[in-house]
Parts: structure tokens; C-alpha cells; sequence
């Protein structure tokens, strides 16, 4: 083997070697003994740096919604944190839950079996589009073109398996044949025969496999621009006949958008022979086996372990989460906003969201030299880049408000009810948005989520409380530290900006092309090296697709470079910076998690994202003193540089 054309270092990425030089792999020097240690929670299929400080978070709000539901804490000053608590007291009550078995559901699944015809559904089609999943749905946004204002965009559902080549792997058949086989278990405890309850789930099965081959893979949804396919109302109209989807717009909204965007043409262009009167069955088995599926979550003890095998068998983990953490977890998934800002409020501080601010500010004046500095730019686009640069709105920590949904959202008498009936608010909430204008203050994740985003939409970013804790961040640690953690972090988001999509955007959000000619073909050219740096390396169980990870791929190589820039600035400790950069990524995940999510996820592995990116910073190098014939060791003409 010739070391020197390896791409992210010398050994199986995968199994720790505590003997590992960092030379040869710098993530395995860093983790192994970490990895060697590491137990992956039994209701957990996998655990790594994220997953511990989720772990933490975990068990602090475990025991203050606890002591909150016990009377042992005043409430708190957070509007809706009472509902949020009453919610978290009916899911944790499992007496309750056990002795209702079914019962809160019934009438739902009774609404479903009592579907005859296509006439029959399309006469109640708004109720039942906003009380139960379809293959297809619509939301309202920003528009892209246009991102003061919103627009209206149709979708696809889920697939049963997570993505279109997922069907192609040798174990779909088993992993169909565990969703069958649960369906229609579900469907039997549910009081439905188990002739209907066969029928049900093949049907089912049926529509999604026709599904499936007009549906966008995960390689290409991941081209964002591609999912912006505006047409008149009146063709979509005409697209949807079978269903009459005009006369459900027309029922969902005070008046009738002017057009629809699509994000998948070819599912749309499909809808009629997919969704008619001789496929009819087909659809009423979708409906009725991704309905107890979904409530199977809210309902007894038995119907929550019988929805547990698909789960099991896609992601590997060995156990369902206790009764306990089924109840937080409930609860943060319907009062999300409010209990990020109760996590905020309690555990962010004042002096670290300064010093995080003035790290973001840091990385922002760094990424202003380093695009002024760049050699294939024109003057033009670097102003135009730099204009858009300067334009980034932060978010850090929590939201200053809560969205008025929560507001609207109502406490019912058992759990299933309850989240049915939030479900119903919140889709008004977003169709209500339509003729409204763009509210940019609205945040996309919760304090007490570990994860960060850019948002092209409204160019900004957002960094939540959770992630701003070791190893990402620590007060105490020195910035060269700081700058492998959030430092990387922080400028991995700005890069989005300046990805492979968030480049066709403008500083407003607005798709809008900004380049010079020559400068977008440069930035293709790069862009396409990306992809090949990445494309086939084998990782576990699976192969990476380059072109499917290009995106956040090019946001890694921007915030690493822009992570090692500021250090330098600082004169600080290189050594340390790329240590913790290996640091954050650490994990260790079953077989079964790694071939579910690299079917779909944008990001490539985290041990890859260490290893493959320093593999191109000449400062690893220096640091280091790696050398021709080490494992780290990449041929400069297979290094990529874009930011």
C-alpha cells in the first residue's frame, strides 16, 4: 500500500489503536484510548463527544422536569413552560397510558378504516391532511427568490427505509420484512383482524415501492437549489387532479397562492398515477400503517416496545430508552422551544456567551482577511462575498422570544390526544404564515440541542447553548483549544455561506447569482476536487459518497482553515488545535447506525472529517513534522484549498 495516497490516514478509521502515531492517523492517536473505553448506552446506537455532553443535558433535565412535576422546583419564568410540564406529567404516566392501551387512538384509526373510495377522502381531505401523514405534504417558508416575503413549497413524505438507495442494499428485504412484521403487529394490538392487518401493511408496502422510483435520492436532494421548482397554481392543479389538491389549497388557505414551489418535479410529475381511484387501497394501507406507527410513541407500554424492532434493527441500539427518559424526550419534542430557552437560562452564562460572541466577531474579521487574501478571486465577487459576510445575523444561546404556537397549544387528557392535536395547531400555525411577511428573528434549533446551523434564507447563524460546553468550548481552556472546538465550529457555519449552495445565495438570502463567470467556474473546479477528496473512501461497513457530502465537506475545510488563521494570529499553540479538533469528532457507533445514516446524512463521518481535512492544512504538517511516507501523509496535488 502506498501510504502517500491514502486519504484519511493509515488503518482502519473504526477501531481503535492505541499505539497509533499521529503522524500516521491523527484521530486514532487522539481517541483510541477514549474509544477503547467507551460503552454505547444500551438505548443508544452509538456514543461520541456529542452524545456524552447530550447524555449530560440528558440527565440535568431529566431531574428538573421531574422536581418541576413533583412541586420540588417553582416554575419557572418561561411562558408555556406549565404546558410543557403538564405534558411531560401525561407522558410519564404510564398507569394511565397502560390502562387507556388503545383507547385514545381508536377514533383516529376508525376515521382511517372508514375510507371507501377516493371520494370519500377527498371529501374530508383538509381534516385529514392536517390530522394525519400523507405521502406528500406542503409547508410554508421563505421564498427563495424573494426572502421578504413567503411562498408556499410541495414535498414528499418519508420513505419507509431512509433514503431511495437504501432499497438497492441486500439487507432491505429483511429490514422491510421487520416493518411489516411490526405493522401489522401494531395493527392486531390495535383491534384490527389480522386479514385487514396483512392487507393494510402490503399495501402499504406496494405504494411506497412505487414511491421509491420517482422519488429524489439523498445525493440529490442535497443539491438545495435543485429543490426550488416554482409553477403556477393552476398546473399544480392540474398535476394533483386525482386528489384535488386546488380544492384542499383552497380550504387551507384564505385564498389560493399563485404558485407552489416543488421540490421533487418527478414526484409531482407521478402524483396522478400514484394517487387514483385503482390505487386507492394503496393508500389507505399508507395512511393507516404510518398512523400506528406514529402513535404506537404516544400510547401503552406494549404498543411502545412493539414499535421497537424497526427501530432496533435500522439503528442498532440494543434496548428502548426507560419509561423516564421516554417522558423527557416526549416533552422536549413538543415544547422544544421552551425548554431550549429554560436550558439556556439555567445553565449558559453571561461571561461565556460574551467570550463566544467575541470569538464569532474573531472568526468573522478572519474570514474577511482570508477572502481579501484570496489568489482565484476577482475584486468584484470578493466584495460581493465580503458584503454577504458582513450581513451574517448570530444567534447565541436561546431566543429572546418563544414562538406564539406554543401559545396556542393545548394540554388534553391523555398524551396520544394531546400531541394529535399540536400536531393540528402547529401545521395552521406554518400554512397561517403564507401572506404574512418573513419573521427573521425565528430560530431552527432549541438551546438544549448540541448542533449549530446556517440558515440561507435569512443568512445567519445559530449556535445554541448546548454545543458551547467542552470539548467544544470551556471558559477556562486556552483559545487554541477553543479555536479545534467551537472556533472550527463557528467558521464551518459561516463557510455555508460560501458552500456549494449557500454560495448561489445573497447576502438577503436571496438566490442570486453574485459571481463573475470565471470565479464560479474556479469554484466548480474546487468543488468537484472536494468531492473526489472524499468520494470512495471506505468507512466501516460503507462507502462514502462525495458528491452527497460536498456541502458541509466545503463548510469543514473552510472552519478548519479559518480556525487555524485565527490561532495563528495569536501565536497559538498549533498542536492543540488540531488535538481538539480530533477531540470533538470522537464516537463510536454500531455497524447498523453507520450504514442507516450514511444513506442519507450530508456530512461524512466524524473521524473522516478529522483526518481528511487536516490532511490538507500544510500547518498539520508543520506541526506535526509529517512526513512523505507517513499515514497523514497526502501528495500536495491531492490536497484541496477552496476557503
Amino acid at each position: 500500500m502506498n501510504l502517500a495516497k491514502i486519504r484519511g490516514g493509515a488503518g482502519d478509521i473504526t477501531q481503535p489503536n492505541l499505539n497509533a502515531r499521529i503522524q500516521d492517523n491523527l484521530y486514532l492517536a487522539v481517541n483510541s484510548e477514549w474509544i477503547s473505553k467507551a460503552k454505547i448506552p444500551a438505548d443508544r446506537p452509538a456514543i461520541s463527544s456529542f452524545g456524552e455532553i447530550d447524555l449530560k443535558i440528558e440527565k440535568e433535565l431529566m431531574d428538573d422536569l421531574a422536581a418541576f412535576a413533583a412541586d420540588k422546583k417553582d416554575m419557572p419564568a418561561v411562558p408555556n413552560f406549565d404546558k410543557a410540564i403538564a405534558t411531560y406529567k401525561l407522558a410519564a404516566d404510564f398507569d394511565k397510558r397502560d390502562a387507556e392501551g388503545f383507547k385514545p387512538a381508536e377514533a383516529d384509526l376508525q376515521t382511517l378504516t372508514d375510507l371507501k373510495d377516493i371520494a370519500s377522502l377527498k371529501q374530508n381531505l383538509a381534516s385529514l391532511f392536517l390530522r394525519f401523514s400523507f405521502p406528500f405534504y406542503f409547508e410554508v417558508e421563505p421564498d427563495r427568490k424573494n426572502t421578504k416575503v413567503n411562498s408556499l413549497s410541495f414535498d414528499r413524505n418519508s420513505l419507509i427505509l431512509p433514503d431511495t438507495t437504501s432499497y438497492q442494499s441486500p439487507a432491505s428485504k429483511q429490514l422491510l420484512a421487520v416493518w411489516q412484521k411490526q405493522t401489522e403487529n401494531l395493527l392486531k394490538l390495535a383491534g384490527v383482524d389480522e386479514a385487514a392487518a396483512k392487507k393494510y401493511t402490503a399495501d402499504a408496502l406496494a405504494l411506497d415501492a412505487k414511491i421509491v422510483k420517482v422519488a429524489k435520492s439523498a445525493e440529490e436532494r442535497a443539491d438545495d437549489v435543485a429543490l426550488y421548482n416554482p409553477i403556477k397554481t393552476s398546473d399544480f392543479e392540474e398535476k394533483t387532479s386525482s386528489l384535488d389538491l386546488g380544492q384542499l389549497l383552497t380550504q387551507l388557505f384564505d385564498h389560493q397562492p399563485e404558485k407552489v414551489v416543488v421540490r421533487e418535479p418527478k414526484f409531482l410529475d407521478h402524483f396522478n398515477e400514484l394517487f387514483n381511484e385503482a390505487n386507492f387501497a394503496e393508500l389507505k394501507g399508507w395512511l393507516i400503517a404510518m398512523f400506528i406507527n406514529k402513535a404506537a410513541g404516544f400510547l401503552s407500554e406494549e404498543f411502545r416496545q412493539a414499535a421497537f424492532p424497526f427501530r432496533q434493527a435500522t439503528y442498532g441500539q440494543k434496548e428502548l430508552p426507560s419509561q423516564a427518559k421516554e417522558a423527557y424526550h416526549t416533552a422536549n419534542r413538543l415544547f422544544s422551544d421552551v425548554i431550549g430557552v429554560y436550558y439556556g437560562q439555567t445553565y449558559f452564562g453571561a461571561d461565556a456567551k460574551a467570550d463566544v460572541e467575541d470569538m464569532i466577531h474573531r472568526m468573522i474579521d478572519v474570514y474577511e482577511q482570508r477572502i481579501n487574501a484570496n489568489e482565484w478571486l476577482s475584486p468584484a465577487t470578493k466584495q460581493k462575498a465580503i458584503t454577504k459576510l458582513r450581513a451574517l445575523v448570530l444567534k447565541i444561546g436561546y431566543p429572546d422570544k418563544i414562538e406564539h404556537v406554543y401559545d396556542l397549544f393545548q394540554v388534553e387528557d391523555d398524551l396520544y390526544s394531546t400531541q394529535a392535536n399540536m400536531r393540528e395547531v402547529d401545521w395552521k400555525y406554518n400554512f397561517a404564515k403564507l401572506y404574512k411577511p418573513v419573521d427573521r428573528s425565528e430560530w431552527y434549533m432549541p438551546g438544549n440541542l448540541i448542533n449549530a446551523c446556517y440558515d440561507p434564507q435569512r443568512n445567519d447563524i445559530t449556535f445554541p447553548a448546548a454545543i458551547l460546553q467542552a470539548p467544544f468550548y470551556d471558559l477556562k481552556a486556552s483559545r487554541a483549544t477553543n479555536y479545534g472546538g467551537i472556533g472550527v465550529v463557528i467558521a464551518h457555519e459561516i463557510s455555508h455561506a460560501f458552500d456549494n449552495n449557500g454560495a448561489k445565495y445573497d447576502e438577503f438570502g436571496n438566490m442570486k447569482n453574485w459571481w463573475t463567470k470565471k470565479d464560479f467556474a474556479e469554484f466548480e473546479k474546487r468543488t468537484q476536487a472536494e468531492i473526489d477528496l472524499f468520494d470512495g473512501i471506505k468507512y466501516g461497513p460503507v462507502t462514502l459518497n462525495g458528491k452527497q457530502i460536498v456541502s458541509e465537506n466545503i463548510a469543514d475545510q473552510g472552519g478548519l482553515t479559518a480556525g487555524i488563521e485565527a490561532n495563528k494570529n495569536e501565536h497559538g499553540d498549533m498542536q492543540e488545535l488540531f488535538k481538539n479538533y480530533a477531540r470533538i469528532w470522537a464516537s463510536k457507533e454500531s455497524p447498523e447506525i453507520i450504514k442507516t445514516i450514511a444513506a442519507f446524512d450530508v456530512h461524512a463521518p466524524g473521524p473522516e472529517r478529522v483526518n481528511v481535512q487536516v490532511q490538507c492544512q500544510p500547518e498539520f504538517y508543520k506541526a506535526f513534522n509529517v512526513q512523505e511516507g507517513d499515514g497523514m501523509w497526502l501528495d500536495p496535488d491531492k490536497r484541496v484549498v477552496i476557503w
